[in-house]
């Protein structure tokens, strides 16, 4: 789970003009690369449900109720704030690295080998039926009987212990009582605090029978990201992540989201060096040391564009074409680069 940003504009009856009554609607042949341009070329961006904001509209996320932690947990400091606010902000403008070769080191693997034994479990319970509110659900549960605290929850406010997002939304859905649906396709974002340290991990998995444009989709992430994983190593240029991702996908009908970010972890959650997934021409240079995540979000078509949610968090593609996400820890080492969630 990343940052807050700020939305893109989007009037909600330019989604609605596309003839979706309700929250969701079955897609086929009528997703234009921009729904506010009509004469813009329709594309076939395969069959599936649209997830849309539930009617009507709710400001933020103060009505959904917080999952209980045991006081014996060890929290964050965010978590123990009013708003779920960060205490200072001096952390996320160091340098982001931490000393290898010792207890801070080991403590990061740990936090990072749990992210991914959680994210593993969370694939384990997505099956047609079940509701994102379920899988939230679980996921707590077996946050805390590893004597971890979930990340997300309280922080800066959101409600819930992972995020999951659903066909056209980006990243950041809010778990919720909707039953997972054949076709689905759904992000589950894992982040967890163990002893002092954040582990960070993502997967896009595939609900019953998804369609073939679906399942290319999360296809396509995945190798974005193993590229963008290749590139990594001491002394290499941050912005080679973004271009390993968008030679890639240059002459494919996919578009990286701008929008969101890979970010420094340890002992913040999220911190410096930030990581782009679009071509850029940021500066800095990986270093031993520097641990970072890497979460390409991939869209279909040629329009990268979201829009939030009246909930502030939810991001969907503008036009809600699918958008799949897959997200690893990256440790810089003396010699390499470590994939901590592999």
């Amino acid at each position: 789970m990343l940052r807050s940003i700020r939305p893109t504009t989007l009037s909600l009856g330019a989604l609605f003009r596309q003839q979706l009554n309700g929250r969701r609607a079955s897609v086929a042949r009528w997703m234009s690369t921009d729904p506010v341009e009509d004469h813009e070329e329709v594309q076939d961006f395969g069959d599936y449900s649209v997830i849309l904001p539930e009617e009507p509209f709710v400001f933020g996320v103060s009505h959904i109720p917080q999952r209980p932690v045991p006081e014996y947990i060890p929290k964050p400091p965010y978590a123990l704030t009013s708003d779920g606010s960060i205490p200072g902000d001096g952390p996320r403008k160091d340098s982001g690295k931490i000393k290898l070769g010792g207890k801070e080191e080991s403590l990061l693997r740990q936090a990072a080998k749990l992210a991914k034994k959680v994210r593993d479990f969370a694939g384990s319970q997505v099956k047609v039926g079940v509701t994102t509110d379920t899988i939230d659900s679980a996921i707590h549960n077996f946050i805390l009987a590893h004597s971890a605290y979930p990340s997300p929850l309280r922080y800066q406010g959101y409600p819930k212990s992972c995020c999951t997002s659903i066909n056209n939304v980006i990243v950041h859905g809010i778990p919720d009582k909707r039953p997972l649906e054949n076709g689905d396709i759904i992000n589950i974002d894992i982040t967890i605090f163990l002893n002092g340290y954040h582990g960070d991990t993502s997967q896009t998995f595939l609900v019953g029978d998804v369609d073939g444009p679906g399942r290319e989709l999360v296809q396509v992430t995945n190798e974005a990201l193993e590229l963008a994983i290749a590139v990594c190593g001491p002394g290499k240029p941050f912005k080679l992540i973004g271009k390993a991702i968008h030679d890639f996908l240059h002459n494919k009908d996919y578009s990286v989201s701008p929008q969101f970010t890979g970010h420094g972890i340890g002992t913040v959650f999220h911190r410096t060096p930030w990581i782009m997934h679009h071509l850029n021409d940021e500066p800095g240079i990986m270093e031993p040391g520097h641990c970072f995540t890497i979460e390409p979000a991939i869209i279909q078509g040629t329009n990268p564009r979201g829009w939030i949610f009246p909930d502030g968090w939810t991001a969907s593609t503008e036009n809600c074409a699918r958008s799949a996400q897959a997200e690893h820890m990256i440790l810089i080492t003396e010699t390499g680069a470590d994939v901590l969630t592999r």
